[in-house]
């Protein structure tokens, strides 16, 4: 079988990173943005949550066609459309003169958006070798922080000087462009690997779906999401920055950059992650020691434990310390058949985006309800949603299978041959 050759690789995993990289800019921007957008359209906490969450709803429905869609369809196709209905979408966003059209163009945002992980992970699996796919996943997930990171201190500082939905605009007509440059360079695999990347003929996809869904090694990879990714996503994507403010008094400026803390942190601790994984050929401690210290800190926001003058610390590691949760999706992958990554990863990723989109309306809606604007008091219960989610993250993690970092799908013993 050929080798891939470098500078093909590096391109086509760059694209499918600047798809991935948008991805995580749209994720975490209202957080930046939300004074802006409460007085635009004139909401209360809840109603922000659920404008936001919007974005996690189609993600969390598209996850498994994604799946499916590049395991049949290749990446490439999928990448591109999704980058014209992600720049529509952000393109509208800016432009929304209500709240329902703001509604409309965030959902459709995210609607594009959420085919650029999975993407990528296919990308990656066909491009890289199979011991080289954490550190492959763990770069990525760099390039999708960088996004991230802008969309926090950096953002808040810029509408401070332009408009928010000048950014927007300019964002959607970004991703306008990478779609048309994907479906024009990009391709699904190195020559002599396009079947493997696409699907194998005569094989039915809604057959390997279902034999995703029932391996039970798949689910445990679907609730650590769910816990740690969720609730992470969840902080640091909308509640974070008011957290700070009504708690410890903070300007947005100054809390957006706990954010951007948190994200360096987190960009840091991922890339190693992936490849201290892949070389010691290990898993699942790292996900359950970093699901452990993940939660302890939320343990110490809620007992109200951190003192002001270590609330950059405390931010820089917790970013640090939650990033073993992205091991998962490797897991998914190595649980089962190798010609349904996509399938597997997406049940996995679906998780995250499923809790966060429970949990940014939900956190808003009991902030309203116990009239969160004097402290810590009014703050804890927010803060008890959160950690619980974690906590179920944690216990996800003791069921994890160990992989040793390969593929160990075997067929059940009383499945006919072929």
């Amino acid at each position: 079988m050929p080798a891939p050759v470098p500078g093909i690789r590096g391109l086509v995993f760059a694209l499918g990173a600047g798809a991935f990289f948008l991805s995580f800019f749209h994720r975490v921007a209202p957080g930046a943005i939300a004074g802006e957008v409460t007085q635009a359209f004139e909401v209360n906490s809840a109603a922000l949550g659920a404008l936001a969450a919007t974005y996690f709803y189609v993600y969390t429905v598209m996850q498994l066609p994604t799946g499916v869609l590049v395991d049949t369809l290749g990446p490439r196709r999928v990448l591109a459309a999704g980058g014209l209905v992600a720049g529509t979408g952000s393109i509208l966003f800016g432009t929304a003169d209500t709240f329902a059209a703001a509604a409309l163009g965030r959902t459709l945002a995210g609607l594009g958006v959420s085919v650029a992980f999975i993407s990528l992970l296919k990308l990656s699996a066909s491009w890289f070798d199979e011991r080289h796919f954490a550190t492959a996943s763990g770069a990525a997930q760099v390039f999708g922080l960088t996004g991230a990171f802008l969309a926090t201190a950096p953002l808040a500082w810029l509408v401070t000087f332009v408009s928010w939905r000048a950014v927007f605009v300019a964002i959607g007509g970004a991703s306008l462009a990478l779609a048309v440059v994907t479906f024009l360079f990009a391709r699904d695999a190195p020559e002599g690997r396009e079947m493997r990347a696409t699907g194998e003929r005569g094989l039915r996809w809604y057959h390997g779906l279902t034999e995703v869904m029932r391996n039970r090694d798949t689910w445990p990879c679907f609730w650590v999401n769910f816990g740690i990714s969720g609730s992470y996503m969840s902080f640091i994507g909308l509640w974070a920055v008011p957290f700070l403010v009504h708690v410890y008094g903070m300007t947005p400026v100054a809390a957006s950059r706990h954010t951007s803390v948190m994200l360096v942190a987190f960009a840091l601790s991922v890339a190693a992650v992936g490849v201290w994984s892949d070389r010691i050929r290990r898993r699942r401690p790292i996900i359950i020691g970093s699901a452990a210290l993940y939660c302890a800190f939320w343990a110490a926001w809620a007992l109200d434990a951190v003192p002001e003058d270590f609330t950059y610390i405390a931010f820089g590691l917790m970013g640090f310390v939650a990033t073993g949760f992205t091991l998962s999706w490797a897991c998914a992958k190595e649980v089962n058949r190798p010609r349904s990554a996509g399938m597997a990863t997406g049940l996995a990723n679906t998780g995250g985006f499923l809790a966060a989109g429970i949990l940014q309306p939900l956190v808003g809606w009991v902030l309203d309800v116990t009239s969160a604007k004097q402290g810590m008091p009014d703050f804890r219960a927010a803060l008890a949603v959160l950690a619980l989610f974690a906590l179920c993250g944690l216990v996800a993690a003791l069921f994890i299978r160990e992989t040793r970092c390969r593929n160990i799908w075997a067929p059940p013993t009383a499945q006919a041959p072929g």
